[in-house]
């Protein structure tokens, strides 16, 4: 199986919970670009926990450009 098949993906609530940030602030740090970008799934916005969310708060939490640059050197 695919590891994207089997990957979490989180909603605003539950990246906001944990970084103990409101849901409202997580929809406008991705307006501003300050977190990866979501997963868009039939209108809905989710972000992907293993791939994104661990990686990004383990290299400082940097704005997107500066993750997804990190992210492809990798």
């Amino acid at each position: 199986m695919n590891s994207i098949e089997t990957e979490k993906l989180l909603t605003a609530k539950a990246v906001g919970e944990m970084l103990s940030l409101s849901k409202r602030q997580i929809f406008r740090l991705n307006s501003c670009g300050k977190i990866p970008a979501p997963v868009r799934i039939a209108g809905s916005v989710r972000w992907r926990l293993e791939t994104d969310i661990k990686p990004w708060i383990s290299m400082g939490c940097p704005d997107r450009k500066s993750f997804e640059a990190l992210g492809s050197a990798r």
